[in-house]
């Protein structure tokens, strides 16, 4: 029997994710799955500000350098990490079933106004100051439980993290901390948040494609296509998600906006994306 390497980064979420993927395809292909575990540029540079130095490709490179060696044969990402173009010779191959997408504010119990947000995100950031615009605003890295116990000891008063990844690592509550969700309309998420996206070489896409969800990569095709027609990445004050037949859209220079889509929409994304732009200014 066949055993496909699987390219992961070591924080817990990514494992909890590659180990769904793993899982899936497994049972789809009657092959046997075994994890390579990595550590990104992202992973090691804990200190840096992925605003100030950029973020794209920082949580992807080397797994992508790995699939394109052939010392991997698929690769899982959260979606949301993903830059708006994916190496030469690669492609996204398909997604696990989105996951709730929206954002959590994380706050310490007996807090009555929160005024001190630790956030790495410019996105979340420049939504947060939409809705409080007294806030005073910190930078905030490590794995998700690194997250959660710099705020349950005072770090600040509030963190936002997002839905799917709590679910996915069992995290409902958290001593001393209350979690929030925020609406579509007040928090718009990032392009790909609650996705598993899974990333192979070209020629293996036909492979996997099958096997994996086609409501998520439709809804998928057109967040990223936004994106890439932007040059975004998450470094960029860029929030872009699809639920159901309502497009969300957040940028600094607009605001959040809303649209109604049709089928027509769905059959050249591009086109769509292009027009949606023009449509919000840009």
């Amino acid at each position: 029997m066949k055993i496909l390497n699987l390219a992961t980064r070591k924080s817990p979420l990514a494992l909890a994710q590659s180990e769904l993927v793993a899982a899936h395809v497994r049972a789809a292909l009657g092959v046997e799955v075994e994890l390579f575990k990595m550590i990104t540029t992202g992973d090691r540079q804990t200190e840096w500000s992925l605003e100030k130095q950029g973020g794209k490709g920082l949580f992807t490179s080397e797994l992508e350098e790995s699939l394109l060696s052939k010392e991997t044969d698929l690769a899982v990402h959260s979606s949301k990490d993903l830059p708006g173009t994916v190496m030469a010779g690669l492609t996204v191959s398909g997604y696990m079933p989105r996951e709730d997408a929206r954002d959590v504010l994380v706050m310490r119990e007996g807090i009555s106004e929160v005024n001190h947000i630790a956030t790495d995100s410019p996105r979340r950031r420049m939504q947060l100051t939409r809705l409080k615009p007294n806030a005073l605003f910190t930078t905030i890295r490590g794995n998700v439980d690194t997250r959660l116990r710099k705020i349950a000891e005072g770090a600040a008063d509030a963190t936002v993290l997002a839905s799917a990844g709590l679910k996915r690592l069992g995290i409902s509550t958290w001593p001393g901390l209350i979690f929030k969700p925020f609406e579509l309309t007040e928090m718009v998420p990032a392009v790909g948040q609650a996705a598993i996206a899974i990333e192979t070489r070209s020629d293996d896409a036909l492979i996997f494609t099958p096997i994996f969800d086609s409501p998520t990569a439709k809804t998928l095709s057109l967040e990223r296509s936004i994106q890439a027609h932007l040059g975004g990445g998450c470094q960029s004050a860029l929030g872009v998600h699809v639920d159901n037949d309502i497009l969300y859209f957040f940028h600094e220079k607009t605001g959040i906006k809303q649209v109604l889509l049709n089928p027509l929409d769905w059959i050249d994304v591009s086109e769509t994306a292009v027009r949606l732009l023009k449509r919000f200014g840009f």
